[in-house]
């Protein structure tokens, strides 16, 4: 009798276990198909602002300074940055996220070297800010000051700022890492208008470098030869 009952405890047990196994197996292989479906999602999305970023850097670069104002840079680099940063918080480090940050890196320098041309070449007031940062576990303070840089740019909407991951293995931005001498030990690191600045600094010191960077600009005076009437 007690044998029996015995028997058909462990039964029930067993059946319990696969029972909770399989839903397991099941709940996992739903919410993982999900996630690759929101990724395809965001990559498409992404797809379409690189190309309009894309498409934007090749008629900035054509436009003569008359059709040119202070608001001409459309949102799409920044939304593309947003969409990135949902997809690692959401869809963790995959080798398409992986990918898509590398791509943006390059967007990133890219939209730089055309700004500052067309800042240099037609006056438009532009002040910009290199933002190199690493992981939580290696740097306690990138965090805080990604959130001053992020408070800066909503003070200051002419103020660009470009961040990148300083372990990204992106040659373009190695090069950037090397031309201003940054060491992985002196992260947070922002360079503000070829000044290279390292460890954290608070909203106070950055906003005033920031105003004299918009200074130096607005006043900076014409060398051109002026036409004789």
């Amino acid at each position: 009798m007690n044998n029996e009952i015995d028997w058909k405890k462990y039964l029930i047990v067993f059946l319990i276990t696969i029972g909770l196994f399989l839903t397991a197996s099941y709940l996992s292989n739903y919410f993982g198909n999900k996630k690759i479906d929101q990724l395809k999602l965001i990559q498409d999305k992404i797809s379409i602002d690189i190309l309009s970023s894309e498409t934007q850097f090749s008629l900035l670069s054509e436009l003569s300074c008359k059709n040119i104002s202070d608001s001409i840079y459309s949102p799409e680099l920044g939304e593309l940055g947003n969409k990135l940063e949902w997809s690692q918080n959401n869809l963790g480090s995959t080798e398409e996220v992986s990918y898509l940050k590398k791509y943006y890196s390059l967007l990133q320098i890219k939209d730089y070297l055309l700004a500052k041309k067309i800042s240099e070449r037609c006056g438009v007031k532009s002040a910009f800010v290199l933002y190199f940062y690493t992981t939580a576990d290696n740097c306690s303070e990138c965090e805080k000051q990604g959130l001053v840089l992020t408070s800066l740019h909503e003070k200051y909407p002419e103020l660009r700022v470009y961040s990148f991951d300083y372990s990204i293995d992106v040659s373009a931005v190695k090069a950037l890492i090397s031309i201003y001498k940054i060491k992985d030990t002196e992260l947070p690191a922002v360079v503000l208008d070829d000044e290279l600045l390292t460890g954290y600094h608070d909203i106070d010191e950055l906003d005033l470098k920031v105003k004299k960077s918009f200074k130096l600009q607005e006043t900076k005076p014409d060398l051109k030869p002026k036409s004789a009437r």
